[in-house]
């Protein structure tokens, strides 16, 4: 994954150099705003990327000399089958039209998405044991 840690670490450089001469020459606050947030999300899925890199080392996609046999068998693990996707989807859509247009249906989509969030964190947890 270094690859990809320095392909968005060029990316987060794109904007931070972008950023820094838009706040030179432009009075506009929404504009330096969006270029800062835009760096620091690149930043960030840079620094993931890189983090991956040191724990698990090098994958086989990453080597000139690997064999395909050698990323043969189960890479990660993906549950066959959940409905909190779906839950949490709604209170998603539930929370951002309740920003819109009322504050009971914010309300409401927090009662969704809450379950949601945590059916995703604590589905699987025992999974290793």
């Amino acid at each position: 994954m270094r690859a990809e840690s320095y392909l968005f670490a060029g990316v987060a450089l794109f904007f931070a150099v972008t950023a820094s001469i838009y706040g030179w020459f432009a009075d506009e606050p929404a504009g330096k705003a969006v270029l800062v947030i835009a760096f620091l999300m690149s930043a960030l899925v840079a620094f993931f990327f890189w983090t991956q890199h040191t724990r698990r080392g090098q994958r086989p996609q990453d080597r000139t000399d690997a064999e395909i046999a050698t990323g043969a068998g189960p890479l990660e693990f993906l549950p066959p089958h959940s409905y909190y996707p779906a839950l949490t989807a709604a209170g998603t859509a539930l929370l951002a039209l309740g920003v819109v247009y009322a504050l009971w249906m914010v309300l409401v989509g927090v009662g969704l998405l809450a379950p949601g969030i945590a059916g995703f964190v604590f589905e699987y947890g025992n999974r290793g044991q």
